[in-house]
């Protein structure tokens, strides 16, 4: 009989289970959740850090790349402006959650207190055997927030969850529910210091009613020796819209997690992502996409900017069910390559078992167009100049899709300060 020898843990491994240890009885919850926490942990001591033996962690083997996590500890962080004036700032620092105001037809409640009452113990469940980012959430998870928006509801004002870290380890859970027809725009902002390195998880939940219109943002600019496991989680209901923008330009090592369910007719899924990369950098968007019902639309479009020896990912699969007749679903990855050292891997796929609908996806890798550069150069632009306004019209093409004219500004900025910084 032969009998597979388990491989020795890893230094990651064996520091996030003494994590745990040094925790224990320290982690708020019930006994409902200590249970929850204890199975997810085991999960993870039974099959260590997913590899390329994986299939969803395939282009990510985080048994080699997550190299060692620090303690739980971490410096001193601050709440920090918000990116846009007049934004609501629900902050999480170093891991805790402040007891802000919330917007009128907004209940708000940190994600402590859903712990420490047990409410929160159906929450914390992988999503599967490979959901590594949903174990190790789950049993490490101490605040974040969960809020809900009446029905009906137009928030005028931005939220934004800020997430500030310095160092050791952060992990926040955000649950959002958006009533029938209620509007609303949130930022979900991950934001890290320079010097002690950090491990951060966060996990986004959102339940979007019918009618509902959310517009979410995901802006992840962790320090440069940070690694960040982020995942959302959506489900649409009947006319439904989610409009979600992501923009990776920060951390060592990145994995985000985007998987949504368009479980009601005439809902529509658009995702702007921007993947900003340098250094040694390694950026992995993994987005997992199912139309279940007929009349559903959807629309995903990737920008990639590599710089460096940084290496990124987009796996991207749509699932569109026999029952989902009339789907519309369009994916596009877009990748300008700066650097010979640099790499980007794109792996959309398709799953249809309806037999009308109109499906496509596509995949491109481009360098900057030296006519285009000529052009801006021979109009006195230097040659740095007109890289960079190649660049951000590579990106902001996506961002200008926004309409908040403020929030577009401070977005562009963002990015423009990013080219400055690594151009």
């Amino acid at each position: 009989m032969n009998m597979q020898t388990k491989p020795p843990r890893t230094q990651a491994e064996q520091a996030l289970l003494d994590s745990f240890a040094e925790k224990v009885g320290q982690l708020p919850g019930d006994a409902k959740v200590t249970i929850a926490r204890d199975r997810l942990l085991s999960a993870i001591t039974e099959a260590g850090l997913p590899t390329r033996r994986i299939e969803s962690w395939h282009y990510t083997d985080l048994r080699s790349l997550l190299r060692g996590v620090p303690g739980k500890s971490g410096g001193a962080a601050r709440a920090l402006e918000p990116l846009v004036s007049g934004t609501v700032v629900w902050p999480v620092v170093q891991g805790v959650a402040a007891n802000p105001s919330a917007p009128e037809g907004v209940e708000l409640t940190p994600f402590m207190d859903l712990l420490a009452s047990g409410e929160a113990a159906g929450m914390l469940a992988a999503r599967g055997a490979d959901d590594l980012i949903g174990q190790l959430n789950g049993a490490f998870a101490e605040d974040g927030y969960s809020f809900s928006v009446s029905a009906d509801q137009a928030i005028e004002e931005i939220i934004e969850l800020q997430s500030v870290q310095a160092g050791g380890q952060v992990h926040n859970r955000f649950v959002a529910g958006f009533g029938s027809r209620a509007k609303a725009t949130v930022i979900e902002r991950h934001l890290g210091h320079k010097g002690e390195s950090g491990l951060s998880s966060s996990i986004s939940t959102l339940e979007i009613e019918d009618g509902a219109e959310v517009t979410w943002i995901i802006l992840q600019g962790r320090g440069e020796s940070d690694q960040h496991l982020g995942q959302l989680s959506a489900r649409l209901g009947a006319d439904a819209t989610l409009k979600l923008f992501v923009i990776n330009a920060g951390g060592k090592l990145v994995r985000q997690e985007v998987h949504v369910d368009v479980a009601g007719e005439g809902a529509h899924f658009d995702l702007r992502c921007v993947n900003l990369l340098a250094g040694d950098s390694h950026t992995d968007v993994t987005l997992t996409l199912g139309h279940a019902v007929p009349h559903t639309t959807s629309k995903e479009i990737i920008r990639n900017v590599v710089l460096g020896r940084a290496r990124g990912v987009f796996q991207g699969q749509i699932r569109v069910a026999k029952e989902a007749q009339k789907t519309d679903a369009q994916m596009a990855c877009n990748t300008l390559l700066l650097s010979d050292e640099g790499e980007f891997a794109a792996k959309p796929e398709l799953e249809i078992f309806a037999d009308d609908v109109v499906c496509a996806h596509g995949a491109t890798v481009i360098d900057i167009d030296h006519t285009h550069l000529f052009y801006l150069m021979a109009r006195g632009i230097t040659d740095k100049s007109a890289r960079a306004l190649l660049v951000n019209g590579f990106v902001d093409e996506l961002v200008g899709e926004l309409e908040n004219e403020d929030l577009v500004e401070a977005l562009e900025t963002l990015i423009e300060q990013w080219l400055v910084d690594h151009g």
